[in-house]
């Protein structure tokens, strides 16, 4: 039977015995296990041709997971061994049992021997059965812990690394199959070690079977093999018809859990209620419902034509088993005992046949989930991090970066956001840079702050070029505030600070107040030790936006950086309020050089210096005063914007 979701179960030895008879049909199963883990079949070449071929195969993945193992959980090997070695062991034992009784039944033992018997197998099978069960608890979380590992670098790798990888759609994806392949307990990160467990489980029964089935017809051994291949690759296909509509699949329960979350979510529930749409919802997920029914039906068809398949040559094949053993009992007087364990044997040899491939097949398909992460982890960083050259955070060092003849595109664009500029920021100047949407803004902060390296020109830090230096240096020298804001569920004082330990409090109440924040801690019940967000903690407090954006500056001034980046750091204020930050902003860039970018002109009247970007490149330069009597795109959109703020208008 195959698994509701589509899986092929692990196969476990059975209950009745079940070994393989002669070499001629353990060869014959070798060699098909063989080219099963090579992928030389007609369905492993078809897949080769419609994709690309893993950078690791089976064999190199199961190194890298012991080397992980080795790192973490070194006992995870040993266990698996063990623990293959006790279920062969427990099975072997299940399938003597029966012929044992029998045989001492049929020569007349003792009561006294056929209760010894009896009380030995039970008291061997509880043990081997109790110790099963704690080798394969105790192997559990081992297999957890490598896997958590595999997650922590893969996770570690993307929070690592270059800021121009998370733009990058293929980096993007690879990055979300590596974290699925070490997601859950069923994943490839974890179920590996299921396999090889399974595997060598398989494989000791194999040889056990074998030489205890060494009486048996060497031909009935062959077609039990024979027809357990045939079923095996009669109904691969079908089986794996789950797998390869998993992204259909997918689809459909993405759909389910968006639409879910949407209904239940907090954020939407006033949307649903002020426009109605709950019977909108409900429609939507109904049709879902419906295409999900659609697409479990024709799974389940098709699992049931491969279970079909399956129950006609089992017929066959123990026909053909209980045929000749029963010829053999009535012909040459065979006893019931060794009846009983031939003819288990000859059913239990097919399925450690099946059990053999479709593990190695499974393997296969984990080892490329494996690779998957492998070859995430070993994808080249455009930056130089620990191997570039140092650099040291000094206060007292004057910064000079300069722009020279810089161009950027992002990746599939069609032109450049950023067309040969060039520009300097003087140290301890304020440069304001204001424009229209699309202007460009916010792409040269990220070039200028290192998160992005131009595709055309260079940017210099005091006039070398900042690529050749350790970028996580580079990065210590700007305390920034981006539009979008990474609040976390911890504390006020933990969230300026960024920090769990060793937090200077009055530095922190010092920058709350440069933020203008100092009322709105005082009035909360703990201070700078009340928690933020209610995602966590149910006493946490949400702050406003324009409270938000206040706590994201007081965090900025706390890194105490010699570049302060603010990108539109007064949207979510009102008017009072920016105008206080405006007020404090000399106070606040004091002995810092400062980068201010803002829809709004006329916040930045107060900078020493204004560019007006239009199409990705400087079309204006100069103060407040001067670009009004240029009377450009500067002065029009000052004065659209202006109307709004005079006496008697509407803000």
């Amino acid at each position: 039977m195959r698994s509701i979701d589509g899986e092929v179960p692990a196969i476990h030895p059975p209950n009745q015995a079940f070994r393989p008879r002669n070499v001629l049909g353990a060869i014959f199963c070798v060699r098909i296990i063989a080219r099963q883990v090579k992928g030389d079949s007609k369905m492993g070449k078809n897949e080769k041709t419609k994709k690309p071929k893993p950078k690791y195969n089976v064999w190199q993945n199961t190194a890298y997971m012991l080397s992980v193992a080795w790192d973490t959980r070194r006992s995870v090997p040993l266990l698996v061994v063990l623990l293959a070695v006790c279920t062969a062991g427990k099975t072997t034992a299940e399938m003597l049992i029966s012929p044992a009784v029998l045989g001492k039944l049929e020569s007349g033992a003792p009561l006294g021997q056929l209760l010894g018997a009896i009380g030995g197998f039970t008291i061997l099978l509880f043990a081997l059965t109790a110790l099963c069960y704690y080798i394969d608890h105790l192997t559990m979380f081992g297999r957890c812990g490598v896997r958590l590992e595999l997650l922590k670098r893969v996770n570690t790798k993307r929070t690592r690394t270059a800021y121009a990888n998370l733009l990058d759609e293929a980096f993007r994806l690879m990055y979300q199959k590596g974290h699925d392949a070490c997601m859950n307990n069923r994943a490839s990160g974890e179920a590996f070690w299921k396999s090889w467990t399974d595997i060598m489980t398989n494989l000791i029964g194999f040889g056990v079977y074998l030489a205890l089935l060494s009486g048996l017809n060497p031909w009935l051994c062959v077609l039990t093999a024979l027809t357990a291949v045939v079923s095996y690759f009669s109904t691969r296909n079908i089986n794996e018809w789950g797998y390869r509509h998993r992204e259909e699949g997918a689809k459909i329960t993405r759909s389910l859990h968006y639409l879910r979350n949407t209904a239940e979510g907090r954020e939407f529930g006033k949307d649903i209620r002020i426009f109605g749409l709950r019977q909108w919802l409900t429609d939507l997920y109904d049709s879902a419902l419906r295409l999900n029914y659609a697409f479990l039906e024709k799974r389940e068809r098709a699992y049931l034509t491969a279970n079909l398949i399956d129950l006609a040559l089992l017929l066959v094949r123990n026909g053909a088993a209980y045929a000749y053993l029963l010829w053999l009992t009535v012909t040459r007087g065979l006893p019931v005992s060794e009846f009983l364990l031939y003819f288990g044997a000859a059913s239990g040899f097919a399925q450690w046949v099946t059990g053999l491939m479709e593990q190695f097949a499974l393997l296969r398909k984990q080892s490329l989930d494996i690779s998957t992460i492998r070859e995430f982890l070993e994808l080249p960083e455009p930056f130089r991090f620990e191997e570039g050259i140092p650099l040291e955070k000094r206060l007292d060092m004057p910064y000079e970066l300069q722009l020279e003849d810089v161009s950027y595109r992002y990746p599939g664009a069609e032109k450049n956001t950023i067309a040969h500029m060039s520009l300097t920021l003087h140290p301890g100047e304020n440069l304001a840079i204001v424009g229209l949407n699309g202007a460009g803004k916010t792409t040269l902060v990220k070039l200028i702050c290192g998160f992005l390296d131009p595709t055309g020109g260079r940017v210099l830090l005091n006039g070398q070029d900042i690529r050749q230096y350790n970028r996580r240096d580079y990065y210590k020298l700007f305390e920034a505030v981006f539009q979008d804001f990474s609040v976390l569920s911890c504390t006020v004082a933990e969230n300026v600070a960024q920090a769990m330990d060793g937090i200077d409090e009055e530095k922190v109440r010092y920058c709350l107040d440069q933020a203008g924040l100092t009322e709105k801690i005082t009035s909360l019940p703990a201070g700078i030790k009340t928690h933020v967000g209610r995602d966590v903690y149910l006493d946490g407090v949400e702050f406003s936006g324009g409270q938000t954006q206040r706590l994201m500056l007081a965090r900025a001034l706390y890194k105490d950086a010699p570049i302060l980046v603010l990108d539109e750091p007064t949207a979510a204020l009102d008017p009072i309020a920016e105008d206080d930050i405006y007020q404090k902003y000399n106070e606040m860039t004091r002995g810092r050089t400062s980068l201010f970018i803002s829809h709004r002109l006329a916040s930045t009247r107060f900078c020493d210096r204004i560019l007006f970007l239009e199409n990705g490149r400087v079309a204006e330069e100069g103060t407040h005063d001067q670009l009004m009597a240029q009377n450009g795109g500067y002065a029009k959109l000052f004065a659209v914007q202006s109307k709004y703020y005079k006496e008697g208008k509407a803000v």
